[in-house]
């Protein structure tokens, strides 16, 4: 039997440069589960290290984790790489740092805090995560499916490091599976603004880098099971599975 499950599907860590340092495995899981939201997606900056964590973190309070990450393209797109398993995420993180340059100035962007699910500090990434990977948004898009996973275009209302803004236009050779917006954006104003986009699934992801931003902005799926493969029916309107546009 179907239901209706609330998802955010774009949360930051502590592991993100600018990334408040109090988004810890815990208290991310805590803050979910406070706040009635089933499935959260952790989407770092072109890394997936604190994935497992917040997912053991979780495991006590029924919040469902899904592993991904948010890639910044060549041309500065960003897009949501969201799998099913760790294994796929990290075979990602590692394509995503051979093609990843520079390292962190802490002093400049901020920390990049790995830590475990008891917010233990692990260690600190040194590769600079704020930067763009020498790969094209199609190559991404490739690679995100090849592993079986889902791509979603970042914020694409936003005015800066989104699709619209880089490219001005969503290619139609671009399978993205969805396209996200902001809490700043309605459907409806969405569906006049972006019309060319009218046969993409529009779904809405907090982007939270803070504590009180959890859950902000979030998207409401019919499924049968709180699943990577039930929100992916979900996006593809199979089965009785659906997104909720508000």
């Amino acid at each position: 039997m179907v239901r209706r499950f609330r998802a955010d599907l774009h949360v930051h860590t502590c592991l993100s440069p600018c990334g408040d340092l109090m988004m810890s495995p815990q208290k991310i899981a805590t803050r979910a589960s406070q706040l009635n939201i089933g499935i959260i997606a952790i989407c770092d900056h072109n890394s997936a290290e604190n994935v497992v964590a917040v997912a053991r973190a979780a495991e006590a309070r029924k919040v469902v984790v899904l592993p991904g990450m948010e890639v910044c393209t060549k041309e500065e797109i960003h897009l949501l790489a969201i799998f099913e398993t760790f294994t796929s995420a990290r075979s990602m993180q590692t394509m995503v740092y051979d093609h990843l340059h520079g390292k962190n100035d802490p002093d400049v962007f901020g920390l990049q805090v790995v830590v475990n699910e008891r917010d233990e500090v692990v260690t600190f990434e040194d590769r600079l995560l704020i930067g763009a990977v020498d790969m094209p948004v199609e190559e991404i898009v490739e690679e995100t499916h090849r592993l079986g996973g889902i791509a979603i275009a970042s914020h694409i209302d936003r005015e800066s490091y989104s699709i619209i803004s880089q490219l001005g236009f969503i290619p139609e050779s671009l399978a993205f599976d969805a396209l996200e917006l902001s809490v700043h954006t309605r459907n409806q104003e969405a569906r006049d603004r972006f019309a060319s986009s009218a046969g993409y699934t529009f779904v809405r992801n907090s982007d939270a880098h803070f504590l009180d931003d959890v859950g902000k902005n979030s998207t409401e799926y019919v499924l049968e099971a709180p699943t990577f493969c039930e929100i992916r029916k979900a996006l593809r309107g199979e089965d009785g599975r659906m997104v909720c546009e508000s």
